[in-house]
């Protein structure tokens, strides 16, 4: 691996950053987080360390301090500009100054610059933030604390400065320690919690096992993100938290009035979820750049990111109901489509599909996502066929924002579900895809199977669309509401939906507020509502308040930027008071901090070291130069400086067809699986056809297949019913995989008006070893 300016460890030098610990406390559905950095300088001269690194993508960084000696100084927020001449000038004149700051791309990348850290000196970083945890589509809770951040990947012609650019090493390289624990607490019982890295045991605080704390195993490396999953019980419940103001703030501002934060959980009429969806137009957007083909845990080398995707291509596209219609893209550097627009479903279409899908590579080059979405959403949409559009990505891009900004202008037309593949991946930007287009996000990180989120999702997709959403609020007389989160798109059955608002007024004791959500779904008026006391919680602090601000301020500056080039009502100047307001970080705010204590100035001039983070595998190397016109885009040394930036090499995927003078030799596939097998054989009306294929499929010979018939029945409906037990006797773990597609098969058995349906079963339980009854079979 040849190295431009020299990856610190590759080098030797000495890593200031020793140590990460982070403090996690979950709260219901809402986590803190505390997470100090330790950095110590072990060489003779003043450094300035850079850290580039990743956060959750809607978290709201509240606190900044730096801790020198027995001084402590705690950070502004500031108008980005303003703080960031500020830690110049301090520099410039010998001073200490800390600044942090978010990426103007994306805003799950902080850049983190501890300036002139004096030999011999340590200083311990604190930043805190507040997140919502995700709803699963399987009730759990999802943390992340990100550790993997790979280089992302910034399209030509895009306006942005060559992408963020992120000195990386192997994970088994990164040369600074973790320390992780987290205390959990919340009305319900916690069932239990599970994470792709090694956990010691869960424990209990209290008899009723409402508290609880968990920690890391000891050892662990830098070669995934730290997810937990949080299960409750009875995790379903609408609840509301009134926070009061604060008694420094001023009355009838965002922090000096309570704010209350509504969760809802729409219960749906069963009659209605019973039915599903056998219509709509069903988009595949499938990335293909060099970084799909890296694997897609650490656990199964040889499965690899891209592998996977075309594996659940082939589960999708056999659930998919007969009478909708279908395409599927994949996109790199360019983009390509199977069909010139969305296609019929059906034997021949479906068999052409999966034909150019068993050919795709990870080949593509780049990742720009924003053409092929620009021409999806240029295709007409299809009467009666509501647009469901489904993006698999390991979310390397730079210009997050011009995405988001896009779907959310075509959400009126479609329901995006996301996928983030593998470790790193952006939160920003698969999270935003869904926000922003009403449907659904699911990561598949550790040793998790994208297969089976997948299915779910589409179970998601396949529900009646929620239509005519509205929310109404009923309070007491001489209290007002502003509603700080934008209006709500999307509902699903058992899904959160979070609503923040500030209350104006003074309210009387003992009072009850009101809220209501009104919907139409499939035809059906219908509507979930919540009393909720006014009165304020107790100990939540400004947690609510933070989040109400965050949601506020992500809304403002998504407008801004859709104005951009027209007047915007001070847009931008609203978005810098309350961050300042509110010490919730913007992408038009940083924090700044500098010592000013009295001392002598730090003498000699300043070495950087910019600090590296885990990346999880590079494709391959690429030689570059670098110079101050390809500054990382959040934190990048200004003009004023002149100081000559030396980043880590950038590995971009557009690069990937360059790298070889022949195409590399794709590896040896593992077996093929038995239920992938015997879903390929499925025909796109949901039967099975008799044939030799099938039979090995089944792990049986065609003479014995065949000698098994029951005599009177169409060999058809004897294969199908063979496959219906196969699945549900020797596949039952993977129900969730196959589960639709089964439905569709049994289905097909029912329109067959068969005879001797029940001979036919007990027949093939004979032949399989098995014992299942028709109704378990759906039959």
């Amino acid at each position: 691996m040849v190295n431009c300016c020299g990856l610190i460890t590759a080098n030797k030098d000495p890593v200031p950053l020793k140590s990460i610990e982070v403090e996690l406390e979950v709260r219901d559905h809402v986590a803190t987080v505390v997470s100090t950095l330790n950095y110590e300088n072990k060489e003779d001269k003043p450094l300035e360390a850079v850290f580039v690194f990743p956060l959750p993508g809607d978290a709201a960084v509240c606190h900044f301090s730096a801790q020198i000696g027995q001084t402590q100084i705690v950070a502004e927020v500031k108008e980005k500009q303003k703080a960031r001449e500020e830690y110049d000038d301090a520099l410039s004149s010998g001073q200490q100054a800390f600044l942090l700051e978010e990426s103007e791309q994306s805003p799950d990348i902080f850049s983190l610059s501890v300036g002139s850290l004096p030999p011999g000196e340590s200083a311990s970083i604190r930043l805190d933030y507040v997140t919502e945890l995700a709803v699963q589509a399987d009730d759990g809770l999802r943390f992340c604390l990100p550790a993997v951040l790979n280089p992302r990947y910034q399209p030509l012609g895009s306006g942005g400065s060559g992408g963020v650019q992120v000195t990386s090493v192997p994970a088994s390289l990164v040369p600074y320690s973790l320390s992780f624990s987290a205390r959990v607490s919340s009305p319900r019982p916690i069932s239990k919690v599970e994470s792709s890295c090694s956990l010691d045991p869960l424990q209990y605080l209290n008899s009723e096992q409402t508290q609880a704390t968990i920690k890391l195993a000891a050892g662990h490396k830098f070669d995934r993100d730290v997810e937990l999953l949080i299960y409750y019980k009875d995790a379903h419940q609408p609840t509301a938290v009134v926070e009061a103001g604060q008694a420094s703030a001023e009355l009838g501002s965002l922090m000096g009035d309570p704010v209350v934060m509504v969760s809802l959980y729409p219960e749906f009429p069963q009659s209605v979820m019973s039915s599903v969806a056998s219509c709509g137009e069903f988009v595949f957007l499938l990335d293909r750049s060099g970084s799909m083909d890296c694997p897609i845990n650490n656990s199964k080398q040889q499965e690899t990111r891209i592998s996977s995707a075309r594996d659940t291509l082939l589960l999708l596209l056999k659930s998919l109901p007969m009478g909708c219609y279908f395409n599927i893209y994949s996109f790199g550097s360019s983009y390509e489509h199977i069909f010139p627009k969305s296609v019929e479903y059906s034997q021949q279409t479906m068999e052409e599909a999966l034909k150019k899908v068993g050919e795709m590579g990870a080949n593509l080059g780049g990742t720009e996502i924003l053409s092929p979405l620009q021409h999806i959403y240029s295709q007409s949409c299809i009467p009666s066929q509501p647009r469901q559009l489904f993006v698999f990505t390991d979310g390397e891009v730079g210009n997050t924002k011009q995405v988001l900004d896009l779907v959310k202008k075509n959400s009126g037309s479609h329901r995006c579900f996301s996928f983030g593949i593998g470790e790193g991946s952006s939160s920003a930007l698969i999270n935003g895809l869904a926000k922003e287009g009403g449907g659904h996000a699911q990561f598949i990180t550790g040793t998790d199977r994208m297969q089976p989120k997948v299915m779910q999702s589409l179970r998601f997709a396949l529900q009646p669309a929620v239509v005519d959403i509205s929310v109404t609020w009923d309070l007491p007389k001489g209290v007002s509401v502003t509603v700080l989160s934008p209006p709500i798109t999307a509902l699903f059955q058992g899904q959160r939906s979070l609503i923040y608002a500030q209350l104006t007024g003074q309210s009387p004791k003992a009072a009850e507020g009101c809220v209501t959500v009104k919907y139409s779904l499939a035809g059906h008026p219908s509507q979930n509502q919540l009393r909720f006391s006014l009165k304020p919680a107790e100990d939540t602090g400004s947690t609510v308040h933070r989040l109400g601000a965050r949601t506020l301020i992500r809304s403002l500056e998504m407008e801004e930027r859709e104005r951009r080039g027209q007047p915007d009502g001070g847009l931008k100047e609203k978005v810098v008071q309350l961050s300042v307001q509110s010490g919730v970080s913007s992408s038009f705010t940083a924090f700044i901090a500098v010592n000013k204590a009295d001392g002598e100035a730090i003498q000699g001039p300043l070495v950087r070291r910019n600090i590296p983070i885990s990346r999880m595998c590079i494709v391959k190397v690429n030689l570059c130069s670098f110079s101050t016109q390809t500054a990382m885009a959040c934190g990048a040394p200004s003009e004023r400086r002149k100081r000559k930036l030396c980043a880590g090499p950038v590995m971009m995927d557009d690069e990937l067809e360059m790298a070889y003078d022949d195409p590399p030799v794709m590896p040896k596939q593992p077996p093929r699986d038995p239920l992938l097998q015997l879903v390929s054989l499925q025909q796109a009306s949901g039967c099975w056809l008799l044939d030799p294929a099938l039979s090995a499929a089944l792990g049986k010979t065609s003479e014995e297949v065949d000698k098994s018939k029951p005599a009177p029945v169409n060999s058809d409906v004897w294969a199908t019913v063979l496959a219906l037990i196969w699945l549900h006797g020797f596949k039952k773990d993977a129900k969730e995989e196959w589960e639709l597609l089964a439905m569709k098969a049994a289905s097909w058995l029912r329109s067959q008006n068969a005879p001797c349906l029940t001979e036919c079963v007990e027949a093939g339980n004979a032949l399989l070893g098995c014992s299942m009854q028709k109704d378990v079979l759906g039959l």
